[in-house]
C-alpha cells in the first residue's frame, strides 16, 4: 500500500533526525553562547535536513542518496566533530548494496571509505595517520555493504520464487486451453498428412482411371496402407492421451526422413538436407512444420518439385520447405477445403520453442515456408555443473571475514595509543604479527555458507597458532587482545547452525569449539606470562576453564541456536514455495489430463471406427466407397478440430 511504503521510507530518517536534534539540543555548540557555536549549530541543522531528505529517497535513487549523505556527513563533522552522528552514509550505502549490482556497490564502498579516510586525515591536521579511525571506517562500511548484499540476494531469490509461482499459476489457469491447442495441432497433423493424402490419391485415380487403370490398384493399395498408418497413429495418440509418459530424447532426423520418403512415394521429387542430430522440442517442431508444409504442397501444388532444407547458423536452426508451381494447374483436387490451421499451426510450433516462421509465395509461382528456430535440438553430452563459490558468496561473507580480521586489530591499535612512544615502536613487529594471525583467523569465514564445518575447522585450527606465536615472539602486551579474535568463532558457529545440512546434529562441533577456544586462550595467556607457571595448579586451571569456558560455551550455544532458527525459517519458506509450485503443477496436470481424456473419447467415437471402415473398403477394392469414406473421415476430423476451437465450459 502507498501509505505503508511512505512510512517505511521516512521512518528511519525521521528517527535518526530526531535523535540528532535531541543531542544537538542537549550538547550542541550553540550552548557556547558565541557566534561560532551558533553558525556551527545552523550548519548541523542544514546538513541534517538535507541528509533526511536524501535518506527519504534512498529506495528510489540510492546512489544519489549516498552522494548527498557523504556531503552532509562532511559538513556535519566539520561543524561539530564530536557530536554529529554521521549515520546517513551507512544507511545509504546499505541501500546501494540492496538495490544496485555488485560493481556499483564496490565502487560506492571505495568512494565512501576514501572520503571518510580523507576527512579523518584532515581532522588530524595531515600530520599523523589515524589508523584506528581508518580501521573503524573501513570495518563499518564494508560490513554495511556486506549485509546489504546479503539482503539483495535474498530479495532476488524471493523475487525469482514469486515469478516462478506466478508463472505456474498462469500455466495452471491456461493448462486446459494450451492442452486443447496442442492436441489440435497433433490431430491436424494426422488428418493433414494421412487422410488428405488418401483423398488426393483416390480422386486422381477416379479421374484418370479410364485412361490409366493401373492407378486404381495403386490408389487402393495406398489407401489401405495409409489407412492402417492413420489408425495406428490415432491409436497411439489415444493411448498417450490416456496414459502419458515422458519419452527419452532421441534423434528425430530419421522420422523426418521417413516422412519425406512417404511423400516421395506419391511421385513427387523431394530434395532433402537435414542435420543428423535433431532432438527435443526443436526436433518435434521441425517434424511438424515439414509435415504440414509437404501436405500443403500435395494439396495445392501436385507434381511440383519440393526441397526441404535445415541447416545450423550461429546458434540458430534455419528451416525452409520450398515447392515450385504445380505441373498441372488444373489438377488441384476439388472438394478439399483447408481447416485454416496450417500456417497458424506451423507458426505456433515455431513460437512454442522460441522461434519465428514466415510463409508466402515465391517469385517463380511456388510457395515457401521458412522458420528460424533456436538450435537447442542438438544432441549434447551432459556436463557436470560446477558452482563458482566466489561468485556465489560475492560480498557478504568476505565482509564478515574482513570484520573478524580487522576488529581485533582495531582494539590493538586503540590500546597501543596509551603506550609510550618507545614501547609503541618496539611493539610494531608484534602488532604486524598479530594482524597476520587475525587475518588468517578470519579468512576461513569466506566459506562459511558453502562449507560451514570446514570454515569452523579452519578458524579453530588457526586459533592454535596464538599460543605458539606468543611463546616464540614477544607478544606479552598483545596476548589479552586475542580474546577479541573469538568474533570469528562466533560467526563460524552461527553459520554452522544456519547453513550446515546436518542441522542440530552438528552439536559435537559446538563442544569442540568451546573446548578449543578455551584451551587456545588459556595457553596464549600462559605463554604470554598472564598465568605464572609457579602459581598454576590443577585446581586453578580447572577454575579458569570453568570461569571462561561456561560463559563462552553459553554464548556459542546461543549463536548456534540462532543459526538453527534461521535455517528452519529459510527451509520453511522454501518448502512453502515448493508446495505452491507443486500444487499449481498438479492442478495444471489434472486440467490437461481431463482435456486429454475427453478428446480421447471423442476421437475413438468419431474417427477411429471410420478409419477402420476405410481400411476394410480398400481391402474390398471398392474405390468409390473408399473415396466417400475418406472424405467422411476427414470431415469428422475437421469437425472435431473445430470443436477444439470453442473454449471449454466454465
Amino acid at each position: 500500500m502507498p501509505e505503508t511504503e511512505t512510512i517505511r521510507r521516512w521512518l528511519l530518517p525521521a528517527l535518526l533526525a530526531a535523535a540528532q536534534l535531541g543531542w544537538l539540543a542537549i550538547a550542541g555548540p550553540w550552548r557556547d553562547g558565541d557566534l561560532r557555536g551558533a553558525v556551527a549549530s545552523g550548519a548541523v541543522g542544514c546538513a541534517l535536513a538535507v541528509e533526511t531528505a536524501a535518506l527519504g529517497r534512498r529506495r528510489q535513487a540510492p546512489v544519489s542518496s549516498l552522494a548527498w549523505s557523504v556531503a552532509t556527513m562532511t559538513v556535519g563533522l566539520i561543524a561539530w566533530q564530536d557530536g554529529y552522528f554521521a549515520l546517513g552514509a551507512m544507511v545509504s550505502l546499505y541501500s546501494v548494496a540492496v538495490r544496485c549490482p555488485l560493481p556499483v556497490t564496490l565502487r560506492a564502498v571505495a568512494a565512501v571509505v576514501a572520503a571518510e579516510w580523507l576527512l579523518s586525515f584532515a581532522r588530524a591536521g595531515f600530520r599523523t595517520v589515524p589508523v584506528a579511525e581508518w580501521a573503524v571506517a573501513a570495518l563499518l562500511y564494508v560490513l554495511c555493504a556486506g549485509l546489504g548484499e546479503a539482503r539483495r540476494k535474498w530479495r532476488a531469490r524471493r523475487l525469482t520464487a514469486a515469478r516462478r509461482l506466478a508463472g505456474a499459476e498462469e500455466g495452471r489457469r491456461h493448462a486446459a486451453e494450451n492442452e486443447r491447442q496442442r492436441l489440435a495441432r497433433e490431430l491436424h497433423d494426422v488428418s493433414a498428412h494421412h487422410l488428405t493424402s488418401v483423398v488426393v490419391t483416390v480422386d486422381a485415380a477416379l479421374r484418370l482411371g479410364g485412361t490409366r487403370p493401373e492407378l486404381t490398384a495403386e490408389a487402393l493399395e495406398f489407401a489401405e496402407r495409409t489407412g492402417l498408418e492413420t489408425q495406428t497413429s490415432l491409436q497411439r495418440l489415444v493411448g498417450l492421451m490416456r496414459d502419458p509418459e515422458p519419452r527419452e530424447a532421441e534423434s528425430l532426423t530419421g522420422r523426418i526422413q521417413e516422412l519425406v520418403a512417404g511423400f516421395g512415394r506419391l511421385g513427387r521429387p523431394i530434395a532433402t538436407e537435414l542435420p543428423p542430430d535433431l532432438t527435443g522440442p526443436v526436433g518435434e517442431a521441425v517434424h511438424g512444420i515439414v509435415r504440414e508444409a509437404l501436405t500443403n504442397a500435395v494439396r495445392y501444388a501436385p507434381g511440383a518439385a519440393v526441397r526441404v532444407c535445415a541447416r545450423r547458423d550461429e546458434g540458430r536452426l534455419l528451416l525452409s520447405v520450398t515447392n515450385g508451381p504445380s505441373e498441372a494447374r488444373g489438377s488441384r483436387t476439388t472438394g478439399i477445403t483447408g481447416s485454416g490451421r496450417g500456417i497458424k499451426g506451423m507458426g505456433q510450433r515455431a513460437a512454442a520453442v522460441g522461434g519465428e516462421l514466415d510463409a508466402g509465395p515465391t517469385a517463380e509461382g511456388g510457395w515457401r515456408v521458412e522458420a528460424v528456430l533456436p538450435d537447442t535440438g542438438r544432441a549434447q553430452t551432459a556436463q557436470g555443473w560446477q558452482r563458482d563459490v566466489l561468485r556465489e558468496q560475492l560480498l557478504a561473507d568476505p565482509a564478515l571475514a574482513f570484520t573478524a580480521a580487522v576488529l581485533p586489530v582495531f582494539f590493538v591499535v586503540v590500546g597501543a595509543e596509551d603506550w609510550s612512544r618507545p614501547v609503541r615502536q618496539a611493539a610494531v613487529p608484534g602488532i604486524v604479527l598479530v594482524s597476520v594471525l587475525f587475518a588468517l583467523h578470519g579468512l576461513p569465514l569466506v566459506w562459511r555458507r558453502r562449507a560451514p564445518r570446514a570454515a569452523l575447522a579452519g578458524v579453530l585450527a588457526s586459533s592454535l597458532l596464538w599460543p605458539v606465536a606468543t611463546a616464540l615472539a614477544p607478544l606479552s602486551r598483545l596476548s589479552p587482545y586475542f580474546v577479541v579474535g573469538l568474533v570469528a568463532e562466533c560467526l563460524a558457529v552461527n553459520a554452522l547452525g544456519a547453513y550446515s545440512h546436518r542441522g542440530a546434529r552438528t552439536w559435537p562441533w559446538l563442544v569442540a569449539t568451546g573446548t578449543v577456544s578455551t584451551g587456545a586462550l588459556l595457553a596464549t595467556a600462559a605463554a604470554g606470562g598472564g598465568l605464572p607457571a609457579d602459581r598454576l595448579t590443577w585446581l586453578t586451571a580447572a577454575g579458569l576453564i570453568v570461569a571462561f569456558g561456561v560463559p563462552a560455551g553459553a554464548g556459542f550455544a546461543l549463536l548456534w541456536g540462532t543459526g538453527l532458527l534461521v535455517r528452519r525459517r529459510r527451509l520453511r519458506v522454501l518448502a512453502q514455495d515448493d508446495f505452491a509450485l507443486a500444487s499449481s503443477a498438479w492442478q495444471a496436470d489434472r486440467s490437461a489430463g481431463a482435456e486429454r481424456e475427453l478428446l480421447a473419447g471423442q476421437l475413438s467415437d468419431a474417427v477411429l471406427h471410420r478409419t477402420a471402415q476405410l481400411v476394410e473398403l480398400a481391402r474390398a477394392r471398392r474405390l468409390d466407397e473408399v473415396a466417400a469414406e475418406a472424405r467422411s473421415t476427414l470431415a469428422a476430423m475437421r469437425e472435431l478440430l473445430h470443436g477444439l476451437d470453442r473454449p471449454p465450459p466454465a
